[in-house]
């Protein structure tokens, strides 16, 4: 960890994954992207100040059907229409070895809640090219139901459509600024 030197880190989008998995009908999971998003990593001297800012287009979201996506940008689920991005805020970084936790405000619908990021802190590289990078891939669960996300339908065996539980799955590449 030593060469994750303080600085305005930029997100690597064509290295990274906004990712999510949501539980359809209580037997099967849907997986899902979201293709559009920005992060800014500002690691600072002593690493447990760093922070971590980031937003995430509604619009961009892609579940591979075109019918779902239109369904998940209405107003029943994200209403990208009155709230076109997502943002995460950190309030608290650490990192021991390979394990990172990054904890923070994240805000869907106009509604904000703690979330903790937890996983694997991937390290620090330089590539082919000269560029330094780092990287890690960290997860949380959330309660839909908590970002205002209400909408569902029950299903002829019990139980619902769609579960209230969504984990967010990301694997993110920051580049060092140029020195």
């Amino acid at each position: 960890m030593t060469n994750l030197f303080a600085g305005n880190w930029a997100i690597d989008p064509a290295h990274s994954r906004v990712g999510f998995v949501v539980r359809h009908a209580g037997i099967s999971k849907v997986r899902g992207i979201f293709e559009q998003f920005d992060a800014q990593l500002n690691v600072a001297e002593n690493i447990s100040d760093s922070t971590v800012e980031a937003t995430v287009q509604i619009a961009s979201i892609n579940t591979e059907n075109e019918a779902r996506d239109g369904h998940l940008k209405s107003a029943d689920f994200f209403d990208a229409e009155n709230h076109p991005v997502l943002t995460f805020k950190s309030t608290a970084f650490e990192i021991d070895g390979e394990d990172i936790t990054v904890a923070g405000d994240l805000t869907i619908r106009g509604e904000t809640r703690p979330v903790t990021l937890t996983g694997e802190f991937g390290g620090v590289a330089v590539d082919a090219f000269g560029a330094t990078r780092t990287g890690a891939s960290v997860s949380t669960t959330i309660s839909r139901k908590d970002f205002g996300i209400t909408w569902n339908a029950a299903v002829e065996t019990g139980g619902v459509m769609v579960s209230d539980k969504v984990v967010i799955d990301l694997d993110l590449e920051f580049t060092a600024p140029e020195a």
